[in-house]
């Protein structure tokens, strides 16, 4: 399998997809686990700590994140989201591993969702992990990301009336922010 080869792009500052176009990335296990299993899914370059990192389509992720929880990514680390800047796209990503009794070093995989900025949508994995439910919340609080089949889709950090997605690397921060009587 290592002779295998995506064509990928490399992480960093900006548009991964539009960074590397062409260049050539070793496929790992796991990408090379679900194409055998027909899912599509795009290798990206592997992160700073050698984790395998993957791409996906918005409309692919439920199948894929449910084949890796059968794979045996059973716990979601972290899910967030990140702004490649202004006119750029959104990213919503998951870090999975496998947890089990006797694991030393327990195998990862980070997935990426890649996302335009006017509407972006993706369905939730609250039903595959539910340790996604306040994580999901954030990412829409800050970013504006829509998760769709969320059971309880609201800000989480900012006000209920807050207009706009304080993270957004376009967002313009409001002169001021009138208070409401909290009693």
């Amino acid at each position: 399998m290592a002779d295998q080869q995506s064509q990928a792009s490399t992480p960093g500052n900006g548009d991964d997809q539009e960074q590397a176009q062409g260049q050539l990335v070793e496929i790992g296990p796991i990408c090379s686990w679900l194409t055998d299993n027909g899912f599509d899914a795009e290798a990206l370059e592997p992160d700073h700590s050698g984790v395998e990192l993957l791409r996906v389509e918005s409309q692919f992720l439920i199948p894929i994140c449910t084949a890796l929880y059968t794979y045996g990514f059973n716990y979601l680390q972290c899910q967030g989201a990140y702004d490649t800047g202004p006119g750029g796209k959104l990213v919503s990503f998951y870090h999975l591993i496998k947890v089990s009794d006797d694991a030393d070093r327990p195998e990862e995989v980070r997935v990426k969702v890649f996302l335009p900025r006017e509407n972006p949508r993706v369905p939730s994995v609250y039903w595959i992990w539910r340790s996604a439910d306040w994580q999901e919340r954030e990412s829409y609080d800050m970013y504006g990301i829509v998760y769709e089949g969320h059971p309880n889709l609201k800000r989480l950090l900012m006000p209920e009336d807050w207009v706009g997605w304080p993270l957004r690397k376009d967002y313009i921060s409001p002169d001021f922010y009138e208070l409401q009587d909290a009693y």
